[in-house]
């Protein structure tokens, strides 16, 4: 029954991944020992308060081996004198790996598999990585050379943009691994040898951290330019978050519909998106802040008149899971419109609870759009149906008990 665990992350804090931060201290809240292991040092100057909340230890492996080149070397060592077999034959599952990915990322992963193993306490009983892809390598490879067990969570980009031999070949490696939606569960079984080691666990979202009380009422409908429609939509700007057409089909409504558009979030493509905006000539409707603070962007829940994510299929295969901000805006009763990809119907049941649109048709969300700007009754149906389906199926504490099992069993 493990109850000291290492948490592999790719990077630690992030305000990007409050659902792990989440996880991490409802962990810790249960008597599990936790240590965290960063691939990555922190970029976000923000923190929420639930990461003040946790106290484990954080340990910041090498992001580049070659900045320090002692600790790695001091690694390798120890590992060929103190475990020969087991540094031969996690040697040999990486040299397998580097013949079919012959990239310096996979020979940074195997140098801080190395500092893992070398650094891990010696209390600790189950590694356990967040995301399949590189997180999980560097655990897979520092269980072999510590013969302890490895879990996963895996979550979109990490599923969808990995290749069919290295999903199945962890699937047959790990102990057990979890997954955020449906879709994503059915994938990952049909790749695996025993579909039963993968389970469904929803992230959910702990109700405490977030207002109980419904915000006021609006009636903002689009007719007065001094009372424009708030829409809000929260995530990083990527390409499967389909900012662009967004803003295209914002562009295309009526010029007596009077709106405003706030987005919060980082990414490499937000530059282009104000850019896009100014072209399109709705610059002076829509607001960038940037990467916040969980309670600022809850205070901008609460104050919207409704929440636009528009998902996606990326060139290179990457798509959103089921998105924590969707979870969130529900939880503060604000109507939501996205699309009916991957794991969100999972949340969303078009017409019921929120609205729903087909992937890549700027037409169409148009008339979303349109539609819930129009119609302040309409949003708070949909919001207030919103608000039920997240306390009853996506609050932490119910999902929680699924992951606890599979941590301490």
């Amino acid at each position: 029954m493990p109850q000291s665990v290492a948490i592999i992350l790719k990077g630690y804090p992030r305000l990007s991944e409050t659902f792990i931060a989440q996880e991490i201290h409802a962990l810790e809240q249960a008597g599990v020992a936790v240590t965290l292991f960063s691939l990555r040092l922190p970029t976000d100057f923000e923190t929420h308060p639930v990461h003040r909340a946790i106290r484990a230890r954080v340990v910041y492996l090498p992001e580049y081996l070659y900045r320090q080149p002692i600790r790695v070397l001091r690694a390798w060592w120890k590992a060929r004198r103190q475990a020969r077999a087991a540094y031969r034959q996690a040697r040999r599952v990486w040299w397998r790996d580097l013949r079919r990915d012959p990239s310096a990322n996979r020979v940074r992963r195997f140098g801080q598999a190395l500092v893992l193993a070398a650094e891990l306490p010696a209390d600790i009983q189950l590694l356990y990585a967040h995301f399949l892809h590189t997180p999980a390598s560097v655990a897979r490879y520092a269980a072999v050379l510590r013969h302890i067990p490895w879990s996963c969570s895996a979550h979109a980009k990490d599923i969808w943009t990995l290749a069919a031999w290295e999903k199945r070949e962890k699937l047959g490696d790990c102990r057990w691994l979890t997954t955020c939606t449906r879709a994503n569960l059915e994938h990952l079984r049909a790749l695996a040898d025993e579909p039963g080691k993968v389970a469904l666990n929803y992230h959910g979202l702990d109700l405490t951290r977030f207002p109980a009380d419904p915000p006021p009422d609006s009636r903002r409908d689009g007719a007065d330019p001094a009372q424009p429609v708030r829409i809000l939509s929260v995530g990083r700007a990527v390409a499967k978050k389909g900012y662009g057409e967004l803003l295209e089909a914002l562009a295309a409504l009526p010029p007596t519909l009077h709106w405003e558009l706030t987005h919060i979030g980082g990414g490499p493509l937000l530059a282009a998106c104000k850019r896009k905006a100014k072209a399109l000539g709705i610059a002076g409707q829509t607001t960038w802040l940037g990467p916040q603070s969980q309670q600022t962007v809850i205070d901008f829940y609460r104050r919207a008149d409704f929440f636009a994510l528009n998902c996606r299929i990326a060139a290179d295969g990457d798509r959103d899971g089921l998105p924590n901000v969707l979870v969130e805006a529900q939880s503060q009763a604000l109507a939501v419109l996205s699309t009916n990809l991957s794991g969100v119907p999972e949340l969303i049941e078009d017409g019921v609870n929120g609205v729903l649109v087909e992937p890549n048709n700027p037409p169409a969300l148009t008339n979303a759009l349109q539609r819930l700007i129009h119609d302040p009754a309409l949003r708070r149906q949909l919001g207030n149906a919103g608000r039920d389906v997240v306390q009853s199926r996506f609050d932490r504490d119910s999902n929680f008990v699924e992951l606890y099992r599979l941590v301490v069993g």
